[in-house]
């Protein structure tokens, strides 16, 4: 269904787009705290969901911000990288071709201005948003949105945070939106083009 969609697509992306701190991140994280959700989560078995709030509520030693400066800010290079066109574009830059291709994508049906300015448009984060907003407002387009912008690239990577994060709570953010991606692609029997990933 496409409001269970929508509503996943918006918390994965707070998660992994929004910082620690700012009112997007701080009004979802206690959602996640606590076992309740996993009732209510549409996607994934009772068992993955049930570790995952586990790893939600873990303590580590390593404060939640640095952690997601760590993974998706910087100074030093980034494990994973969470901008498409990385993993998209031979050259495996931002900006990339990829990234092009979703920005005409995006125009050629009147959505722009859904991201920050100077900000690539295919941060994982953006582009769970942006899926819920489809969901919501542009039906018609989720399907193709997925297929072509989402899909090929995005559990390679949330594979790749799960792995770089080091920290219990991004580890289980990054694997209960590659739990949901899996289910969005079974729910709506996406078919996905298979596309070679440089990194």
């Amino acid at each position: 269904m496409l409001q269970n969609l929508a509503l996943t697509g918006r918390l994965c992306g707070a998660l992994l787009y929004h910082p620690p701190g700012v009112p997007e991140f701080e009004t979802v994280k206690p959602l996640f705290m606590s076992a309740a959700w996993v009732k209510a989560w549409p996607y994934g078995s009772d068992a993955i969901l049930a570790s995952l709030s586990e790893g939600f509520s873990q303590p580590s030693h390593e404060p939640l911000s640095e952690a997601y400066q760590r993974l998706f800010i910087g100074p030093d290079a980034l494990a994973a990288p969470p901008w498409g066109s990385v993993y998209l574009d031979r050259e495996s830059v931002v900006f990339g071709d990829s990234t092009l291709a979703l920005r005409h994508w995006l125009s050629a049906r009147g959505i722009t201005s859904y991201h920050p300015p100077q900000e690539p448009e295919d941060h994982i984060g953006l582009l769970l948003l942006m899926a819920a907003w489809l969901a919501e407002e542009r039906p018609a387009d989720v399907d193709e949105f997925l297929s072509e912008h989402l899909l090929p690239w995005a559990p390679h990577y949330l594979t790749l945070l799960e792995a770089a994060a080091r920290h219990p709570f991004y580890q289980a953010a990054a694997s209960l939106t590659h739990v949901t991606l899996s289910g969005w692609r079974m729910v709506r029997e996406i078919e996905v083009p298979i596309k070679i990933l440089y990194r």
